[in-house]
């Protein structure tokens, strides 16, 4: 079929490869360069550096719902769109224009965790099951009928950097599965009651109470990581945790500050058990194990960790 593909992260390149192996991509829509890194340099996103290697036409709208977008799209003609991780709403007028629709694959098990951050979300609820669902779009945030879903299960230690790239190809060979059977596939429409959100990460997400249970920060951390880290304040400065555990080990101290676990690690004690960072970035300094951190930071059992200001 000819395919107008609409994607923006990493995410969506085991898709636009399947795409470019088996249909005809008639071209590319994706975010306008943003700013990245320390130096804040303008960088494409990562479909767009494929498609340009591939010769595929791209656009970049800063807004889909500015008038001169479904005339230009249109003129691709394409038969259907594909949406992976894309981060606009398609408004009506461009939903319309293949004439089998637009279909999105979306990485959890619809209706739970409907929004631009399902991967992290999961996590930081703690599910141990997630899964990836394509459906036929509409005006809704994720809300259109289903057509095929898999469940997939989350590795107790994985972050969502990690689960991310571990969906991604199995969503292409989903997606590539519902082009080849969409004559056939019945739409089912979500139980739309059963819905959760799943609202694009902020900063703020990331700011670690020390008053929650050890296993709700483990799982926040993982959620929160490759962005925003989560992050709390010592008496060494900001610190950034990417990797923790938590201890089965009642608290013996006020919540946030250091203590010495039964196995004699120190650990940081929170509302329910013990917390132990494993893997920890000082503010302006590089990733390092807890250990190396505690030793130069000269942190000894009673220091408090604390929820830092956003």
């Amino acid at each position: 079929m000819k395919v107008l593909f609409y994607g923006t992260p990493e995410f969506a390149l085991p898709t636009l490869e399947a795409l470019l192996r088996h249909h005809t991509v008639v071209a590319v829509v994706t975010q306008p360069d943003r700013p990245a890194g320390r130096g804040q340099k303008l960088t494409p996103p990562a479909v767009k550096v494929r498609a340009e290697q591939a010769n595929l036409p791209v656009l970049q709208p800063l807004r889909l719902r500015d008038a001169e977008w479904p005339d230009r799209l249109r003129a691709f003609l394409p038969e259907v769109s594909v949406v992976v991780a894309y981060g606009q709403l398609l408004p009506k007028a461009v939903l319309e224009i293949p004439k089998r629709g637009s279909i999105n694959l979306h990485a959890s098990l619809l209706p739970r965790y409907r929004g631009a951050a399902p991967i992290p979300w999961a996590l930081i609820r703690g599910e141990t099951e997630t899964g990836l669902t394509t459906f036929l779009m509409d005006e809704g945030m994720d809300t259109g009928p289903m057509l095929l879903q898999e469940r997939i299960q989350i590795d107790p230690e994985e972050t969502a950097g990690e689960l991310a790239q571990r969906l991604s190809r199995p969503g292409a060979e989903l997606l590539l599965k519902t082009l080849t059977e969409l004559d056939r596939l019945r739409p089912l429409p979500q139980r739309h009651s059963e819905a959760t959100a799943a609202p694009r990460l902020k900063k703020e997400d990331g700011l670690l109470d020390w008053s929650q249970p050890a296993r709700s920060l483990v799982n926040r951390i993982r959620g929160c990581s490759p962005w925003p880290g989560g992050v709390s304040a010592t008496p060494a400065g900001r610190l950034l945790i990417w990797r923790a555990s938590y201890l089965a080990e009642p608290a013996t101290a006020p919540s946030g500050s250091l203590v010495r676990s039964g196995g004699g690690t120190l650990a940081i004690a929170t509302g329910d058990g013990l917390f132990l960072p494993r893997e920890v970035q000082p503010e302006n300094r590089r990733a390092m194990g807890w250990e190396e951190f505690l030793r130069g930071a000269r942190l000894t059992p009673r220091a408090r960790f604390e929820t830092p200001a956003p």
